[in-house]
């Protein structure tokens, strides 16, 4: 795995590694498969998650335990993508906007959850090269992959969060390409939010009796 982590070219004097490329190249087109409401986006996300695993496992001990998160998360969301499949009118997964519990318990687990992460990461200076904002950006991850897999119109505003502090991150760290693709993530981000809100309205409009399907 150690080629993973070899330079693949330099981009505006930017070190590019294969992993890094790779890597978030799968994680884009997870994205992408998200917002198209495909369930082939979890399976690609979980590649991404192993080939960033194989990358660091061994020498960035922290950040494979991410991807191993990430993983299980993705398993998570191909099984309930695959209980919802066919719920939506055109048979993809049906979206909605959170209720106001749900959003106040995302929002409760991810600041508890990024202050208890970057609270191991600064007892374990190892498992991170900058606690707070990595921290930030991996349970933020978490819960915009949660809320994915619940269908949740939110989704695309967690990316968004994660997006603000992910491309400032990732330039300072070295993760040019990260830094790149998180800036063409804000994008797609933008697009799927679009769509997404403008499908949970239409699935919410109430059908009158006797109009036509």
């Amino acid at each position: 795995m150690n080629s993973l982590n070899s330079e693949a070219f330099v981009l505006f004097g930017q070190h590019i590694l294969w992993s890094d490329m790779i890597g978030n190249l799968f994680g884009l087109a997870a994205l992408a498969l998200g917002w198209r409401r495909s369930i082939w986006t979890w399976p690609v996300q979980f590649l991404a998650g192993l080939i960033l695993f194989g990358a660091f496992f061994g020498h960035l001990t922290g950040s494979a335990g991410k991807q191993a998160v990430v993983m299980v998360v993705a398993l998570y969301g191909w099984w309930q993508w695959q209980r919802g499949k066919g719920r939506g009118e055109d048979g993809h997964i049906a979206v909605r906007f959170a209720t106001w519990r749900e959003r106040a318990a995302m929002a409760a687990a991810a600041a508890a959850g990024t202050v208890a992460v970057a609270l191991l990461f600064t007892a374990y200076p190892k498992l991170s090269w900058d606690p707070w904002p990595d921290a930030y950006i991996f349970v933020g991850t978490v819960v915009a992959m949660y809320a994915q897999a619940r269908g949740m119109v939110e989704f695309w505003f967690a990316w968004l969060l994660v997006d603000l502090v992910g491309v400032p991150l990732n330039f300072a760290n070295g993760y040019a390409f990260s830094g790149f693709v998180y800036v063409i993530y804000g994008a797609l981000v933008l697009w799927g939010l679009r769509d997404w809100w403008l499908r949970s309205r239409q699935a919410a409009r109430p059908t009158l009796e006797g109009a036509p399907a």
